[in-house]
């Protein structure tokens, strides 16, 4: 992949979502449509997306019981993502009828730990252990699954790497140095994250909510 950027499109509008997009498709690798952008737009606004010429990311996040997320991803067949999203805690079961049901060339992802949660919101919800901990114990499950890679934060995506040497990894969560975190608690640089192994960087507001997201979009693929 010659740009790792996938830009987070997660819009009301769909107008305002595809007239970004246009602006800075020369300066990202990819285009991610997360479960806002689809509660809203559904099918017909992927396929506007789509229409734009760039590969599309569908963070969905599936989860349930297997024959319910095999399902769900065979009626996205149609829409021909080139990533979809899942969660590692639906269980091995689950990620194996997932994948099984994926497009031909649909790359399946597990989310591991989401990037807002940290050990004390993991301790709450009675998970033993740190994010890392966490992170490196899903990320072994959904291998062993067959999954194509997994998402995490850029500060376990290194040691998920040296374990899962051709896995596919997803890093959302991104900030450039100067930016604020916002809702983000493990959050890293997109260069930090790449030079770790990153396969694909998800950055959404640090372009989307920038006074010129063409110069943001541009100083970010800069640092790569």
């Amino acid at each position: 992949m010659s740009n790792p950027i996938y830009l987070a499109l997660d819009l009301p509008r769909l107008d305002a979502a595809v007239a970004l997009a246009q602006k800075v498709r020369g300066h990202v690798g990819g285009l991610k449509l997360g479960l806002e952008f689809f509660c809203a737009h559904g099918h017909h606004g992927v396929h506007e997306v789509a229409k734009i010429g760039l590969p599309i990311f569908l963070d969905l996040k599936l989860h349930d019981i297997p024959n319910t997320v095999a399902a769900a991803m065979q009626s996205i067949h149609v829409l021909q993502p080139s990533i979809v999203t899942i969660h590692a805690a639906g269980g091995r079961a689950m990620m194996e009828d997932a994948k099984a049901a994926a497009g031909e060339h649909c790359k399946v992802v597990a989310v591991t730990v989401l990037t807002s949660l940290d050990g004390g919101d993991l301790a709450s919800a009675g998970v033993a252990g740190s994010p890392h901990d966490q992170v490196l114990r899903l990320a072994d499950l959904a291998q062993e699954a067959g999954l194509d890679g997994i998402v995490c934060s850029g500060h376990e995506v290194g040691d998920v790497h040296k374990r899962w040497k051709n896995g596919y990894f997803v890093v959302p969560g991104l900030r450039p140095a100067d930016a604020a975190l916002g809702d983000q608690k493990r959050a890293v640089t997109p260069r930090a994250a790449r030079d770790a192994g990153a396969s694909v960087l998800v950055i959404g507001r640090p372009i989307s909510r920038a006074e010129d997201p063409v110069a943001a979009a541009r100083a970010i693929e800069g640092t790569l």
